[in-house]
């Protein structure tokens, strides 16, 4: 049962009882996929560490037990824009809460600070960089703390993609604060960031809740583009067609270049990077946020925090420089659960960026030696010198100053030095704390910073290696976060989501596919208003419905109550890639059709739709029929119980493979790769493809484009060679 209090300290009222809470301050009936066992976990007192993608209402599962549980619940977040965010939208719906950070005035702080411990808010959002002060960790000693949860918890990862040095400042804090029950929160961790996180924040018995990474509405797609004209060409294209989205680039410099292209197109367009001045920063950020601006080109500094629902496209210029980082920000889009395109224009050059990166990102001993001997020699008497880090690059003679500003910061938190703001410059000064011990006693963890740098070079080739995969893109990212059993999404460019619409493989459905037609048709027509004479009025776009069609628990289902509909999950059996591909299919063959109302895109059955779902449209259906889950296709075509397939729908295992073939294949590619400019091996094909020519051995151009992994690109540039090989092996 619920109880409401008033507090006699002007807290607002709080209910006792988590469902009563979900739909009082939330407006929710039901929890989310994956929110209800954390949010148990958390008010049966245990730590918990929480995966959850974006989108899935990870920040609720603190919120909400934040209402219900006494005392106050301290949640630790990275950004301002993020917690701004977060604390506007929970005055709006009655919740006492604040937040600490560097925006406020001393005074301001304090006054918060003291309203804190009088207990006057029920959350309080702090910025790490808080609990560098002694004084504020001794406030928090003054306080309830009911919870303490960590957002955004990979950044306090070395391993993780976005790590962030204040982050380890929480060790202590907690420990100062007799480990409170903690909760830590992320989107995205691969195992050693999980375990990371576990040991850091020294979770005791902790309730681990790991949810899917899978974003079903997201059609990922990697482009191969020989420059910037083909790159700018597909832009255009991408913008034209889906209005709204993001565009993350490399560098501050790129940003700028790609946002006065988008300009000189007529596309209403905005500008975000580090560079910028903080009111240039939130001036770019509140006119996407508000829908007054379409197109944001930006470097990652934009993005935790932006929580519009309706961007339609997040394309990547340039390479991102670890796959955590790639679907994070991919994640943006599509946030409403509708259908997004997530476009990643590659590159193999742009490579040398994110390899310039992780240059200044990973110093080295070497030059953390160097730079304290440095600053030794020039430090006055007071110990002090404000030379900037460009100065200090140049006496060292070091070609990237980012390094520099990294062995700077490892110095930082090991103790030796300490950064100060100078007094009327934007500029850092820079203090020995302990100018007594030499640089060749710098007590520094060599095999962590060499181990930093094998880790981000891994991660690097892991975005090298997911852009030339020739897997579906969802699985693969799925398998790199530790999802093993996962099946294709269907509208991924490997999976055909993006390929021409063909009429040399339909076919006539059988009983089971007609049926499942008309489900799907029903499914429509449910979500839509009319039906009179066959006119429906659309009111979701294909997201939802197809999202509604497979049971799906999301946020987007849920708050529309499409739940409710009797055709909710009733082709769950089916899988989303299924109902996804046949859902194109039928708008292809104009039994639904998809138009734009406000900017959005709503689908709805037409007139043949309605005739067909009636049973009054007797005729056969001749598609390109969907595989359907766990079958080999009727027609032929890929097996999905096997991982080894051919375009002929033969199973490899049943076809002779020839060792030595395979071989002089292999150094024909590693040839071919040295010519290329030494590019990987598996840019010219992978070994799965060579697999399958030494398995099926095409003869003519036509066999090698039928084979998995040959598209038109690579035959043109490569596949002769590979014919004249299996040639010359066949006549031997």
């Amino acid at each position: 049962m619920a109880i409401d209090e008033q507090s006699d300290t002007g807290l607002k009222t709080v209910t006792h009882d988590a469902r009563e809470a979900l739909e009082k301050h939330f407006g929710f009936r039901e929890f989310l996929d994956g929110q209800e066992q954390v949010v148990s976990a958390i008010l049966s007192g245990q730590d918990s560490l929480v995966v959850m993608p974006t989108g899935g209402g990870k920040s609720l599962c603190y919120q909400l037990p934040a209402l219900v549980m006494e005392g106050i619940t301290i949640v630790v977040s990275p950004l301002i824009a993020l917690m701004k965010d977060q604390v506007d939208g929970l005055e709006k719906k009655g919740v006492a809460v604040t937040m600490i950070n560097s925006t406020l005035s001393p005074d301001e702080q304090r006054n918060r600070i003291r309203r804190m411990r009088e207990g006057e808010f029920k959350l309080v959002y702090v910025a790490p960089e808080r609990f560098r002060s002694e004084n504020f960790v001794s406030a928090l000693q003054q306080v309830p703390i009911a919870l303490f949860a960590v957002d955004e918890a990979h950044c306090l990862s070395a391993w993780g993609h976005d790590f962030r040095p204040d982050y380890l400042r929480l060790k202590y804090a907690l420990e100062k604060l007799g480990h409170p029950q903690t909760a830590a929160f992320t989107a995205t961790a691969t195992p050693e960031v999980r375990k990371d996180i576990l040991e850091h924040l020294k979770l005791k018995d902790p309730a681990v809740s790991i949810s899917g990474f899978e974003r079903p509405n997201l059609s990922l797609r990697v482009t191969q583009c020989s420059g910037n004209k083909e790159k700018y060409a597909r832009l255009k294209s991408v913008v034209g067609e889906q209005g709204t989205g993001i565009v993350y680039c490399a560098t501050r410099k790129k940003v700028e270049e790609v946002c006065e292209s988008l300009a000189s197109m007529g596309v209403n367009v905005v500008a975000y990077h580090g560079g910028m001045e903080d009111k240039a920063r939130e001036h770019a950020q509140n006119v996407f946020l508000d829908g007054s601006c379409d197109v944001v080109v930006a470097t990652n500094a934009f993005g935790m925090g932006i929580d519009r629902s309706d961007v339609r496209f997040v394309v990547h210029f340039e390479l991102p420089g670890s796959i955590e980082a790639y679907y994070q920000e991919a994640g943006r889009a599509g946030r409403d659960g509708e259908r997004a395109v997530c476009e990643l224009l590659f590159n193999y050059a742009d490579t040398r960026t994110q390899e310039f990166f992780i240059e200044g990102n990973n110093p080295g001993y070497t030059l953390i030696h160097d730079l304290y001997l440095l600053l030794q020699r020039f430090a006055g008497e007071q110990g002090e010198l404000t030379m900037p880090i460009k100065e200090l690059a140049q006496a060292l003679g070091a070609k990237n100053d980012m390094g520099v500003g990294s062995a700077l910061s490892t110095l930082v938190r090991a103790g030796y030095i300490e950064r100060y703001d100078v007094s009327g410059s934007r500029a850092k000064g820079t203090r020995l704390l302990r100018s007594d011990v030499s640089a060749d006693d710098l007590d520094v963890d060599r095999k962590a910073l060499e181990e930093k740098e094998r880790r981000d070079r891994a991660k690097l080739d892991g975005m090298v290696s997911f852009s030339y995969a020739n897997e579906c893109r969802q699985q693969w990212i799925l398998k790199y976060f530790g999802e093993q059993e996962s099946e294709s999404c269907g509208t991924c460019d490997q999976c055909g989501g993006f390929a021409d619409e063909g009429g040399d493989d339909r076919r006539e459905g059988d009983e089971e596919e007609t049926l499942n037609v008309r489900k799907l048709l029903s499914g429509v027509a449910r979500s839509s208003n009319g039906g009179q004479g066959g006119v429906w009025q659309a009111r979701f776009g294909k997201g939802k419905i197809v999202a509604m069609l497979t049971g799906s628990r999301s946020q987007a289902v849920m708050s529309s109550r499409l739940d409710q509909l009797t055709t909710y999950g009733i082709l769950k059996a089916e899988g989303t890639a299924y109902v996804n591909a046949l859902m194109k299919e039928l708008e292809r063959v104009g039994f639904i059709k998809t138009e734009r109302r406000d900017q959005y895109p709503l689908t709805t059955l037409t007139r043949r739709g309605d005739d067909f779902m009636r049973a009054k449209d007797k005729a056969a259906l001749h598609l390109a029929w969907p595989e359907r889950a766990g079958l080999s296709s009727p027609r032929g075509g890929r097996h999905r119980e096997s991982g080894k397939t051919s375009s002929a729908g033969v199973s490899l295992d049943e076809m002779d493979f020839d060792e030595a073939l395979f071989k002089r294949l292999q150094k024909k590619r590693a040839q071919l790769a040295v010519d290329a400019g030494n590019v990987p091996a598996y840019v010219i094909f992978s070994n799965q493809t060579l697999e399958f020519f030494t398995r099926l051995r095409p003869k003519t151009m036509e066999q090698g484009l039928n084979i998995r992994g040959v598209g038109e690109v690579k035959a043109e540039r490569y596949l002769d060679d590979f014919l004249a090989v299996i040639c010359e092996w066949e006549e031997k």
